[in-house]
C-alpha cells in the first residue's frame, strides 16, 4: 500500500483594520521607532478593536472562511478542526468547537490546542497522525490570537512586540511523497518563570487584587527569553536538516516564527541559509503568537511551489519550541 502522508493543500490568514505603528507607541511608553525597529524588526502591529469584531474566534473564523472560498469546500466534509490559541475566547468552552459550528463545520469534532508561540507548529505534528492514521481526510489547523486582550500598554518589554492575528491549512492525504516529513518537538517546563502569564488559571484564580496588581497581563524576562529563543529554535532546525540530509541548497524555505528579526537570523546563519529563503512579514504584523506561521503562508503562497521544502521553527512560552520538514504540496 502506499504510504498516506499529510499535506497542506490551503491556506487562508487574516489580520485586523487597525495599525498600531511605533510612532503610536512612542506616545504610549518610553521608546521610539528606532530602537524597536533595530531590536526586533517590527515595524507596526494589527489590533483587532471591538467594533470590527471579538476575540480570538473572530480571527480564527475569517482566516477559516478564506480556506472555504479558496477550495470551494463544503464545510460539513471537514473532519476535525483544531484551533491553536493561547488567547481563547473563554475558558472551559472551547474555542474551536465555537469556530466550527461558525463556520458550518457540523460534522467535525473540534478542541483548542496551547503551547504558546509553539501552538501551531505543534498542531501541524496533531493534525498530520490524524491524516496519516487513514480515519480522517480534511483537518482544519487554525491559529490564532488576540493578544492585545492580554498586553499592558504600559509596559514597553511586551506592548511593542505583539499583535493580533489569525492563519489557517487545510491538511489532507497526499499518496505522492509529499507534506509533513519530520517533525523534531520539545519543551522545558522551568520556562514558565520567564514567560507567561500569572493570574486567571487554577494556580492563581481572578481576584480583585490579581487584577489590581496586573496579574492577567503577560510578562516576561527579555534577555532569557531572548536567548534561550535564540539558542534552542536555531538548533532544532539544525537538527532537522542533518536527519533528513538536507543541505542550504535543498531547502527550498525557512518559515520560522515571527518573535524578534534576529532571532529569525540566527536561525537562518546556523543553517546556512541566504536571507532570500527566508519568510518573514514581522515588520507588518509583530508576533501574533500562534498565528506567526500560517499568516508567512498565507502571505507568501504565490512564492511557493509544488515539491518545494519548508523548514519550520518556532518558540514559545513554557518552554516549548521544534521544528517540522514539510514538501509543499501545490
Amino acid at each position: 500500500m502506499t504510504k498516506i502522508t499529510a499535506a497542506i493543500t490551503a491556506v487562508g490568514g487574516y489580520v485586523p483594520q487597525f495599525i498600531l505603528t511605533n510612532k503610536m507607541l512612542e506616545e504610549m511608553v518610553e521608546t521610539n521607532d528606532e530602537w524597536i525597529t533595530t531590536r526586533t524588526g517590527i515595524k507596526e502591529r494589527r489590533i483587532l478593536k471591538k467594533e470590527e469584531g471579538e476575540g480570538s474566534s473572530y480571527l480564527a473564523i475569517q482566516a477559516a472562511k478564506q480556506i472555504l472560498q479558496k477550495k470551494n469546500l463544503d464545510p460539513a466534509e471537514i473532519d476535525l478542526v483544531i484551533v491553536a490559541t493561547a488567547t481563547p475566547d473563554s475558558m472551559v468552552a472551547s474555542t474551536a468547537a465555537f469556530v466550527a459550528s461558525e463556520i458550518g463545520a457540523k460534522n467535525a469534532f473540534a478542541y483548542d490546542l496551547l503551547a504558546a508561540c509553539s501552538s501551531f507548529l505543534f498542531g501541524m505534528s496533531t493534525a498530520a497522525r490524524y491524516i496519516e492514521s487513514g480515519r480522517y481526510k480534511k483537518v482544519l489547523l487554525i491559529g490564532a490570537d488576540k493578544m492585545s486582550s492580554i498586553i499592558d500598554y504600559t509596559d514597553r518589554t511586551t506592548c511593542i512586540i505583539f499583535g493580533d492575528g489569525a492563519g489557517a491549512v487545510l491538511f489532507e492525504p497526499n499518496e505522492e511523497g509529499l507534506g509533513l516529513k519530520d517533525e523534531y518537538l520539545r519543551a522545558d517546563g522551568s520556562g514558565r518563570q520567564f514567560l507567561g502569564m500569572e493570574g486567571g488559571g487554577s494556580l492563581m484564580p481572578a481576584t480583585e487584587q490579581t487584577v489590581k496588581d496586573g496579574k492577567h497581563f503577560i510578562f516576561q524576562d527579555g534577555k532569557t527569553v531572548f536567548k534561550f529563543a535564540v539558542s534552542n529554535m536555531a538548533d532544532v532546525a539544525e537538527r532537522i536538516m542533518k536527519r533528513n540530509d538536507l543541505t542550504d541548497t535543498d531547502v527550498s524555505w525557512l518559515v520560522p516564527h515571527q518573535a524578534n528579526k534576529r532571532i529569525i537570523d540566527a536561525t537562518a546563519n546556523r543553517m546556512g541559509l541566504d536571507q532570500s529563503k527566508v519568510l518573514m512579514n514581522i515588520q507588518r504584523y509583530g508576533n501574533t503568537t500562534s498565528a506567526t506561521l500560517p499568516l508567512l503562508l498565507s502571505d507568501y503562497e504565490d512564492k511557493l511551489k509544488k515539491g518545494d521544502n519548508l523548514v519550520f521553527a518556532a518558540f514559545g512560552g513554557g518552554f516549548t519550541w521544534g521544528s517540522i520538514y514539510l514538501k509543499w504540496a501545490y
